[in-house]
């Protein structure tokens, strides 16, 4: 790892984009300075004090937890200049006007450390036009920085240098970026709108043209070009209100003003309906309308041939879903070409226009196709980039087609598509991907940070990721478990891997988990939990189900009482068992986490006892790792009361709350402070195994069983029904949300024992246990989990 080091950060600009850019670097731990403007009236800070309390208010939350505003100090430019001395990289994000950027830098660079990095957050316009603006003597520490919007949520980062950009220093900042804040970097060429912008707005001027072209609706194009294509669920007329038809304007605008030679030029404007939708002010989602415009529960949709919103429902015609939905993308992409039907030709259309225009500005824009088809992926949510899509799709086949169509003008430039692009058979392969500039294929990043992520993210055409090498494994290609080993990191410490779908857990993965743990304990030093997210969901609830209409509830206690056994297998191995968690870790996986020996989490992990909204409580030991909590916090107080550490934990499981970050969870006693948190999940397995190493090294050992637990007791479990007394009356809880809150206090104060009774941990295990299998016989439980299944949401009865 590098030894460059940023102790602060200073952010300049308290809008919308340095606000968040502030919040994610205090969510790493960092220090942060952001600065504005000195208020006109009132305190001189105002503006930024304006901006902090916003960020606690923004969904998604740009803070992982409140507590991380802490780390943000308000400045102004009129009184606190000086500070930016203490501050080792500085980031400048204010609104994009070259000469207000200019005229900031000059301000500034006089008070920058010597060492600092300076940094732009421009979105698209010249970095070696910004750099004029420094001292020649701190130029080589400058360059672009482009954070894609929400900063916290989005993975990529352009890097964007300039001829006097020093090299060194850009690895050391792409390093830190990487495994600091999580970020997943491409290194942009100096020009407009940089990779992800360049391509991604492009491919909106192409949607929108063919939109018109065909005569289809915004709906309906929605529809087209959402999931079905690998796209996200916004699709490109929602995700335009999302981003701001005034931000995408401004874009837009760039590529018309910069690229004057560019063979689409004249596609760089925006259609009269837009203009006409930004000129009444409707900017999209910030104005509560743009394209599309919400009433109560209803969507509308702008029709721009009546200059009005109508209910929106556009659909997919049956031949085009269809084709679609076959497997092949060879035979989807001639099958689109070919359909006669307007959406089929939609589709063709605006792949086919990208696929050009990407092939063209290759050599201009990006080092590789893989920046290209990563910038997309990472900065626009793409399931695949324009060149992987092109080479899954047939490269030669789509080739043809594409010059054929230009050929006959039905593309929308008439350039033709550059030779490489005929002597290749892709751009993608085991080597590397194709540089149209250096004509040559380009391998990976050698940077020592990219040997942390065993699994990094892959592109059509390259070297498949090492499988490892199996030490056992049980279950089919769906279910049960592996157990594996990666020898280049460390032959002797064993990963365990879920099978099952979303890594549910039901009776294969518990009996795979025991046995190879059991296997572990002879043959390993230490074992990490660790497969792509989800973590794990939870029980398999269609096992569940299925039971309880068969009336098998001596086999699900049966089963409940294997998955108590998994638990504290787990805890009790005799190597040590680290979980390496990211995504979803709820219900039942939330109490493997719990019971491992260390957790490793990456930041965007989202763990919970969940149990409450389908009726149930935790009974895989999750209510008695909340009653032991209790019990070793109060045994530190003078007075050793265990009730007010069972509050917060009884709150928790009964509204089923869901830690929204790793720091959360810790907050929420789901995991602990001395647990590793990363901001980059592919490093998640890499220190994992390094972590179980060092446990292993330092002679771990698992703890004893408690036999001597503190318990709340009835007057613990009489003052949690008190509160349920209070909500029920309100009309905030159902009767069988009484119930079950009930079931949850139970467990949680050790069941109707005496208050401060000293009880073991298998007599809570067995109370949990009961109480859930109480739970199951009821209807109102078993409709729960029938509608969760059916429908993905709770149901409150």
């Amino acid at each position: 790892m590098s030894n460059f080091i940023i102790r602060k950060v200073a952010v300049l600009g308290a809008g919308v984009m340095g606000a968040q850019i502030a919040a994610h670097c205090a969510n790493a731990g960092v220090p942060v300075i952001l600065f504005d403007l000195p208020a006109k009236e009132g305190k001189p800070n105002a503006i930024v004090d304006k901006a902090l309390a916003g960020l606690v208010k923004l969904d998604p939350a740009p803070l992982a937890t409140k507590a991380q505003g802490q780390h943000i100090e308000a400045a102004n430019y009129g009184s606190d200049l000086s500070r930016l001395a203490e501050c080792d990289l500085v980031i400048e994000a204010i609104a994009e006007r070259m000469d207000w950027k200019l005229d900031l830098y000059g301000k500034v660079a006089p008070r920058l450390n010597p060492g600092a990095v300076f940094a732009s957050n421009t979105s698209g316009l010249s970095i070696r036009a910004l750099a004029q603006g420094m001292p020649a003597a701190l130029r080589s520490r400058f360059c672009g920085i482009h954070f894609f919007n929400p900063p916290r949520y989005m993975a990529l980062v352009e890097l964007i240098p300039t001829p006097d950009t020093d090299a060194a220093m850009l690895d050391e900042l792409e390093t830190w970026l990487t495994s600091r804040l999580g970020k997943r970097i491409v290194r942009a060429k100096d020009t407009p709108n940089f990779v992800a912008n360049r391509i991604g707005v492009f491919s909106i001027l192409a949607v929108m043209h063919h939109t018109v072209r065909l005569g289809l609706s915004f709906d309906e194009v929605d529809a087209l070009t959402g999931p079905r294509i690998g796209r996200p669920k916004s699709a490109t007329y929602r995700t335009a209100d999302v981003v701001g038809l005034d931000t995408l304007a401004h874009v837009v605008g760039t590529m018309q003003a910069t690229l004057p030679d560019d063979p689409w030029h004249a596609h760089f404007e925006l259609p009269g309906w837009l203009q006409t939708l930004i000129a009444n002010g409707a900017l999209g989602q910030k104005t509560r309308a743009g394209i599309y415009r919400k009433e109560g529960k209803q969507i509308f949709v702008f029709d721009p041939a009546r200059l009005d919103y109508r209910l929106s429902g556009g659909e997919v015609a049956v031949e085009v879903a269809e084709i679609l939905a076959l497997k092949d993308p060879v035979e989807k992409f001639a099958e689109l070409a070919a359909c006669a039907h307007p959406q089929a030709q939609f589709l063709w259309s605006i792949f086919r226009d990208v696929f050009h225009y990407c092939a063209c500005h290759l050599g201009d824009i990006a080092d590789n196709a893989r920046d290209v088809d990563f910038a997309m992926r990472w900065g626009f949510g793409w399931a695949l980039g324009p060149f992987e899509t092109w080479q899954a799709a047939g490269w030669m086949q789509v080739a043809e087609l594409v010059r054929a169509d230009i050929e006959a003008g039905r593309a929308m430039s008439t350039a033709p598509l550059p030779a490489w692009v005929f002597e290749r058979a892709g751009v993608h392969e085991p080597a590397g991907s194709w540089s149209a500039s250096a004509a040559a294929l380009k391998p990976r990043s050698a940077l020592p940070v990219y040997g942390r992520q065993l699994y990094p993210d892959r592109v059509v055409g390259e070297a498949p990721a090492a499988r490892g090498e199996t030490v056992w494994e049980c279950g089919d290609k769906h279910d049960g478990v592996r157990l594996w080993l990666r020898p280049d990191v460390d032959g002797r410490i064993g990963i365990l891997s879920f099978k099952s779908k979303m890594h549910s857990i039901g009776s294969a993965v518990l009996d795979g988990l025991i046995e190879a743990v059991a296997r572990a304990e002879r043959e390993l030093d230490g074992v990490v939990l660790w497969h792509e997210a989800p973590f794990a969901v939870g029980a398999n609830l269609q096992q569940v189900v299925e039971a309880c209409k068969a009336g098998q509830f001596d086999m699900l206690e049966k089963t409940v009482a294997q998955f108590q056994q998994a638990s504290m297998t787990l805890k009790h191995a005799q190597v040590p068992v680290v979980a390496a968690v990211e995504g979803m870790a709820l219900g039942g996986g939330c109490e493997f986490l719990m019971h491992a020996a260390h957790r490793v989490l990456a930041l965007e992990s989202y763990v919970g006892l969940v149990e409450a909204g389908v009726g149930l409580i935790p009974a895989g030991g999750g209510s008695k790792e909340f009653a032991l909590q209790a019990h070793r916090l109060a045994q530190r107080t003078a007075g050793g009361d265990v009730f007010p550490y069972i509050q917060q934990s009884f709150q928790t499981i009964a509204m089923a709350t869901v830690a929204k970050s790793a720091l959360e969870a810790v907050q929420l006693g789901f995991a602990q402070a001395s647990d590793d948190i990363l901001f980059h999940p592919q490093e998640l397995l890499y220190v994992a195994i390094r972590r179980a190493r060092a446990l292993a090294e330092a002679g771990w050992h698992p703890p004893l069983p408690e036999r001597q637990v503190v318990v709340a007791g009835r007057n613990g479990i009489a003052t949690c029904e008190l509160m349920l007394v209070n909500m029920a009356e309100g009309g905030f809880i159902s009767a069988h949300d009484y119930t079950v809150a009930k079931a949850a206090a139970t467990a949680l104060c050790g069941g109707e024992v005496d208050t401060n009774a000293r009880v073991s941990e298998q007599w809570i295990l067995d109370v949990e246990r009961a109480l859930f299998v109480e739970l199951l016989k009821t209807e109102a439980t078993q409709q729960r989990i029938a509608h969760t299944l059916a429908t993905g949401k709770p149901l409150r009865n």
